[in-house]
Order: structure tokens, then sequence, then C-alpha cells
């Protein structure tokens, strides 16, 4: 089944799983949600530029119609599809180290920091190389596939973010891209709802770690991290290169220049110089980021200068650690997804900020399941021990009795507020789940 499906995706454009959206002579597949089925839409599908379509549901087979293509399960298909275009291009040989018959794989997934560092190294990479790599967040069972079914003979190397909210999650998604080099950004304190713990998460975050073991991939890892170092002894994994601020014996060694309101650190390999790099981001929580991207950068032998010259001229988007100064205020935006681990290390960094007038934006973390009163409240107590008195909270988790500061149900809420009482000459944190909207909050400030 999967060979035939494979000749007819060689014929095809592209692949597709919207109807809304079917290029000219590209391969549809129809995916099923909680609130719509595929199927009903393949003939559409075709109409609109599809050259094959692939479903799942007989009754929408028409008699003598070759376009289609039956199969078990769509969801199925299209990892099976992608796992077979990824051998195709190179995999993993697990007797040989760096064996592979083409093109790497870099998997990269972590509770936080995942995208900016995904970002990153393509930045790096792309100095050398031609680079396939993850765009946006599409790093679920369905982005993932669809990024490996990007991946074409003239790209020299792909990075692939994994992301992961229930346990097996990871697991899936590397049988899927088959990675050569992983690197695990964090464990964090998010989504606990589906994990059912923070040891949940840790185990399945690992499972990146166990595949890399099986197939004697390597290991980058940030030695400062005590969880992540760990998980690596107890796996027993051999092929590992260290980077860190604190650790000894790292291979990339970094360290903050200035506490200033965009990234201003240093690096050095463990017998080079030290370079220094003025970035665009906002956080020395991103340093770790930034150094995960100079040691995949520099296992593929991206010269130094060109490592610093990526990093220097990368700018982030999409709510992420965003500097934007507006006519009245200055905003640090990172709305784009919030927990407890991201949270504090936001609050911590706009602490240590040398600004004057600040002014918290926070919006209620998502999916924390039982621990999420207790985690908002601890959030409330960080606050409290900073002094920061100018503070507005958004979202039901925060308004229980005896929070001291102003609460909003929603987003909605709060704009009537900004559009009557508009805050002047600020520095503002935005920080919050996505579901909270508070991106959309700019335009008022």
């Amino acid at each position: 089944m999967i060979e035939r499906l494979y000749d007819i995706f060689q014929q095809c454009s592209c692949v597709t799983t919207d109807s809304r959206n079917c290029p000219q002579d590209s391969l549809f597949i129809a995916l099923k949600g909680a609130n719509f089925n595929g199927n009903a839409f393949a003939s559409k599908a075709l109409e609109a530029g599809s050259r094959y379509v692939v479903i799942d549901e007989e009754e929408y087979l028409p008699a003598g119609d070759e376009r289609y293509f039956l199969v078990d399960d769509c969801l199925q298909a299209l990892q099976q599809l992608a796992n077979y275009h990824r051998r195709q291009l190179g995999a993993p040989v697990p007797s040989v180290p760096d064996a592979h018959t083409g093109i790497p794989v870099i998997g990269i997934t972590g509770t936080n920091g995942k995208t900016t560092t995904k970002e990153l190294t393509a930045a790096v990479l792309s100095k050398k190389y031609r680079v396939l790599y993850t765009q946006g967040n599409l790093n679920n069972s369905i982005g993932v596939p669809m990024t490996v079914l990007r991946l074409k003979p003239e790209h020299q190397i792909a990075i692939i973010e994994m992301g992961a909210s229930h346990p097996g999650d990871i697991q899936e998604l590397v049988n899927v891209s088959e990675p050569n080099v992983g690197l695990i950004t964090n464990v964090g304190r998010a989504h606990l709802q589906g994990f059912g713990s923070f040891e949940g998460v840790k185990r399945t975050k690992g499972e990146l770690y166990d595949f890399l073991r099986q197939t004697n991939g390597e290991v980058i890892v940030n030695a400062d991290s005590t969880d992540l170092m760990q998980m690596v002894k107890e796996r027993g994994l051999e092929r590992v290169t260290c980077y860190g601020g604190q650790a000894e014996g790292v291979a990339v060694r970094g360290r903050i220049a200035e506490h200033s309101a965009l990234l201003h650190f240093q690096w050095k390999t463990e017998e080079g110089e030290w370079h220094d790099v003025q970035t665009h981001l906002i956080g020395d929580y991103n340093l770790s980021n930034m150094l995960a991207a100079i040691s995949l950068g520099l296992k593929y032998h991206v010269p130094e200068d060109l490592v610093c010259e990526a990093l220097q001229e990368y700018e982030p988007h999409n709510n992420r650690s965003q500097l934007t100064k507006t006519e009245r205020n200055v905003l640090i935006v990172d709305a784009y997804n919030a927990n407890p681990t991201s949270m504090k290390a936001a609050i911590d960094n706009f602490h240590l900020l040398d600004a004057d007038n600040k002014m918290l934006i926070l919006g209620e973390m998502r999916e924390l399941g039982a621990d999420s009163a207790q985690e908002h409240r601890q959030v409330i107590r960080l606050i409290q021990e900073y002094g920061f008195k100018d503070v507005i909270l958004v979202g039901q988790e925060f308004m229980y009795e005896g929070n001291p500061f102003r609460c909003f149900a929603d987003v909605e809420a709060l704009k009537e507020t900004l559009k009557e009482q508009q805050p002047q000459g600020k520095c503002i944190l935005i920080k919050g789940s996505n579901g909270t909207r508070l991106f959309t909050l700019p335009e008022l400030l």
C-alpha cells in the first residue's frame, strides 16, 4: 500500500489537508477532527485542483474513479507516507555513528523555547546549507509529517520541531521523522492536565532521547539543567555534546554581557576566544536557546563568524520575545504561550530589567489540570515578592478572593478599560497563554 501511495505522492506537486487550499496537482489527504470529516470534501478538493485524494471511508469512494485512494486511516497513512519519504532521503543507521544515506534530521522538543531554538538553529545553519525547517509551530501529529513531506533532494539538512501534550506524543513523531540528532530545550511544568505530572513531562520529552539511544544518534544537551542531565545519564547515552553557562567541561559556554532590554551575550568554545553577540531577542532566559543553536551550528561546521552573524540578524516574530515601541509605551510581548516555568522566567527577567514605570499584564496559564489554582497563586506570590504594583491579570484562574491586583475575566473586558484608561510612559510585559489572546492588546497600548 505505502509503495503505491508514495508513487501517487511523487506525481503530485504537494500535500494538503485543507479542501479550501488545494494547489494544482496536489495530493489531498482527508483527515478528521471533532467538527469535520475530510472525506466529505474529497470531491471538492479534486474540483479545486488536487490530482489525487486519500480517503478512509468507503462510502465516499466513487466507482471507477482512479483519483481516489482508499486507506484504513488517513492520519496513519499521512504519517507512514512521511516516514517512507524520510527513508528515501536518508535515515539513521543504528550501528554506525552519523551514518545516513542522505539528509540529516535534527529533532527539537522541550517545554519552553523549542520554536525559538528551531528558528535560531535554522538561521545559523542557513548560513551554510539549504535548510528545511518546521514553519510556525506545526509540530504535532499532522504538522510533523507535513513538514517531512516538504523535504526535497536539494535540501541539505532538516530541523523538525516536535510538540507534546500527552504521553507517547514524542515517540509518535520521532517514528515519523527519525532524527539523527536531538535536543530537548528544557523540561518544565506545562500541559500537566495531559501528562499527569512533571515526571510525565520528563518521560514524554525523554522519548526523543530513547529513540536516539536506539539508533546511536547524538544528543545536544544543556548541562545547566539537572533534569536533562539526569535523563541523559539514566538512558546511558554516550554521544552527548553539552552547552551551558554554569556547568564545567561544556563544548559551548555562554554568559550574559549586560542585563538590557535585548539579550546581549558572549560565547566561546572550550578552547576558543569569546564572541560578543547583540541580539534582537528579549530575555536573558533566551541565552540557553542561543547556545543550543550555536552548538548545532558548530556540529555541522558553520564558521564561528557566520554563527554570530546569524544570531545578530535574527528578529523574533509571532509574539515571542518581541520588543515593540509604540507612541506611548515600550512593550515586551511574549504572549504566544505560558506555563509556570516560562511565566517565572519572564517575570524574573522583567524584574532584572533596568527600566522605569514597569507594568505587568499577565494572562492565565492553560492546561494545568489540578495544579492550576496553586500555580496561579504562585505567580501572584512571585509578583508580590518582587514588589510590582502596576499589575493587570486576565483570566478566571486569577479571580480568587484575596488577590490584591486588578483582574479581568477575559481580554475583551480589559480592552474596554484600556480604551478609557490608556497607560502612558510604561514599560509593559505582556505574557499569557495563547488562548487568552493578549497578543491583541498592543494596538491599544
